[in-house]
């Protein structure tokens, strides 16, 4: 984002840093819909046992705390749908990443405490299906945290997992020696990776619905705002920003998934309490590569000082895991000793940046300078943790930012944003066949607003049938006066007409198949079905009139309805059979107040939003009363109205979203 508009509230930085205390310092910061989380964070629940106090074999067996989960919580009905998908380049050649020592290189989750470097031994191969622990144990009934089995990965086809009793990972981690190293979404090796991501229920698909804050398996909002993201074997990470409540930096918080759709909070790799440096801090679009010659993972981002925005310095850490602490290195000017000034100090500027591994394993660090009128590219030092030499001087004059550079084929490609502070704006993207000269120059993609979000990755899904590439963007709550915290992700596929060009369309649904590595998107119209009673959200009368009552009923015409966005972190909810708009009569703020169809007037009290709880559901907030969309009296009748109320803990202001059928 521009200067003139800073990602963080100055005001009220001096006073609320000298506020925090520990227990602030304790915990990392939810978003709607989400409870605070506690750091450290507590070790995942085990599914077994659903909305009962009884502990499960495994449970009982290995010590471990019975199951939290509601009963009831199946999505039996949920559903995806998906185009056919257009057809990407084949990734680079897998290869294997030594270390110094000839050992392979790992990873573990941070709750691991492996004693050595080298991965044990699986039972046998984990794959997304059948999973075997240690002869003796106790079979589950979907795979899933059996005793001593290994958990099945997202994807995966439900199988019984065997092991033996007190070992719930059957004796695991997941020994895979295979990397390629860095580019986009490219690979790290595979090592111990500790516990997988585990499925908690045995669910349908349901539909990842694009400009919502996503939740994470735990129903927490997911924080990795201006991120990116990191292939470990068969796992994607993802890194990025998570902030205090006065903007200033908390945490790069990372996550972890099979399919790109849920994920599994893994741990927060770097703190304000890391380093002195951190406390006060801002910090900015972290994004981690894994390094061949040196076997370590290095983060860079954007530092400032937490209480303005004139440092304009990167900064770096590293770590052996993927997903462990990261040591930080300290912050800097690219090129300060080289006698450079840049706006009265030495050094190049340096805020908005990306990190690039090419083929050859070379690194480099991509920033915005001179208040963003200019891009630097910088090629790394062979250990990436220092800068060797600019390595080209990119749009001078440009006034561009937030970078995201990939490599398609021979074809280096670079999507940018406008500065324009926290407002969105229309991409652009250039190509090269090299990286230091001979680029295009700059055309839109998207539209005018990017779909209101700003790039910050791109991540190339490499599977059987080739390779794709997925637009990673942030939707800022600061274009509405919102924290960063609960800014929203607009992820959308990029089709490419030729070598050289590439385009972006709008879906609302989008459709990730790690396995064959295909990515796809529609434009869907969604059903709401209350988690409490069964019935879904429709309309008693006539669709097309004002003033009929929005009831639940058994499935029928009025029962579709489609999400059409404000541009200020909203939907109205159109019904899709007569064209009008859930509306708050008289603008009330009244809990109890029945809500019904009205013309679309842009009022905010027909301003909805969508608060992503995870696996399929949601509540649903109005912008004008705060209030929450549930049945009245949390009724199972047929035709019993939805009403506006305070929130609560039931389920009849819970919302399963489907795609209409």
């Amino acid at each position: 984002m521009a200067p003139s508009s800073p990602r963080f509230d100055i005001p009220t930085l001096q006073s609320a840093a000298l506020e925090r205390d520990e227990t602030q310092r304790q915990a990392t910061h939810a978003g709607d819909g989400g409870a605070a989380r506690e750091w450290p964070r507590a070790a995942p629940v085990c599914p077994q046992v659903l909305g009962t106090s009884a502990l499960c074999l495994a449970c009982a067996l290995s010590s471990l705390v019975a199951c939290g989960e509601r009963a009831g919580s199946t999505n039996s009905d949920a559903s995806t749908s998906a185009n056919d998908p257009t057809t990407g380049d084949p990734g680079p050649t897998t290869t294997v990443a030594p270390t110094a020592n000839g050992s392979t290189p790992t990873s573990h989750s941070s709750g691991a405490s492996p004693t050595s470097k080298l991965p044990p031994e699986p039972s046998t191969p984990v794959t997304s299906g059948p999973a075997t622990g240690g002869a003796g144990g106790t079979t589950g009934p979907d795979g899933t945290n059996a005793a001593g089995g290994q958990p099945i990965r997202p994807g995966g086809t439900p199988q019984p997992a065997t092991g033996t009793a007190g070992d719930p990972t059957g004796g695991g981690g997941f020994g895979g020696v295979e990397a390629t190293a860095g580019g986009a979404g490219g690979e790290a090796p595979l090592g111990d990776g500790g516990s997988a991501p585990t499925v908690p229920e045995q669910v349908a698909d349901w539909p990842l619905i694009n400009g919502i804050q996503w939740a994470d398996t735990e129903g927490n909002p997911i924080q990795a705002h201006g991120g990116g993201m990191l292939k470990v074997g068969d796992d994607y990470y993802w890194f990025g920003e998570n902030r205090n409540p006065d903007g200033t930096f908390y945490a790069v918080s990372a996550y972890r998934s099979r399919d790109l759709k849920r994920w599994e909070f893994v741990h927060d790799v770097l703190t304000m309490m890391s380093d002195p440096g951190l406390d006060p801090a801002n910090v900015e679009r972290p994004k981690v590569v894994y390094n061949a010659n040196t076997g370590k993972y290095v983060m860079w981002m954007h530092w400032e000082n937490g209480m303005g925005y004139g440092e304009a310095r990167a900064a770096v850490a590293s770590s052996d895991t993927v997903d462990g602490d990261y040591t930080y290195h300290g912050s800097f000017r690219p090129m300060q000793d080289s006698g450079v000034m840049d706006h009265g100090k030495p050094g190049y500027m340096s805020r908005d940046c990306t990190l690039f591994v090419d083929d050859d394993g070379t690194g480099y660090f991509l920033s915005s300078s001179n208040e963003n009128y200019d891009l630097h590219l910088y090629e790394l030092t062979d250990d990436y943790l220092s800068i060797a030499r600019r390595a080209a001087l990119l749009f001078e004059g440009g006034h561009r930012e937030a970078p995201a550079l990939f490599k398609r084929g021979s074809t280096y490609f670079l999507v940018t944003s406008g500065a324009t502070g926290w407002d969105p704006n229309q991409a652009k993207y250039a190509t090269s066949a090299s990286l230091v000269s001979g680029w295009s120059g700059l055309k839109d993609v998207a539209d005018s607003t990017t779909f209101h979000s700003q790039s910050t990755y791109v991540q190339a899904v490499t599977g059987t049938d080739g390779t794709e590439y997925l637009y990673l963007g942030d939707r800022w709550a600061g274009a509405w006066g919102g924290r960063v915290n609960e800014s929203m992700y607009v992820w959308q596929p990029i089709s490419f007409p030729n070598d050289t060009t590439m385009s972006m369309s709008w879906f609302n649904d989008i459709a990730v198949d790690t396995t064959q590595g295909t990515v796809s998107g529609t434009v869907e119209a969604f059903t709401f079905i209350n988690v409490a009673s069964g019935m879904v959200m429709g309309v008693a009368g006539p669709a097309d009139e004002n003033s009929s009552d929005v009831v639940q009923q058994q499935q029928g015409s009025s029962s579709v309805w489609r999400l059409n966005y404000d541009g200020a972190g909203y939907f109205r909810i159109t019904n899709q059979a007569g064209g009008k708009v859930i509306d708050v009569p008289d603008e009330s703020t009244d809990a109890g107040t029945h809500v019904h169809l009205w013309d679309d007037n842009g009022g905010a009290h027909q301003a909805w939003r969508l608060i992503d709880l995870g696996r399929g559901r949601y509540r649903v907030r109005n912008k004008n009363s705060g209030l929450y969309l549930g049945v009245s009296g949390g009724s199972s009748v047929d035709g019993a109205g939805i009403e506006q109320q305070a929130q609560s803990d039931g389920d009849t202001q819970t919302w399963r979203v489907v795609v209409a059928r």
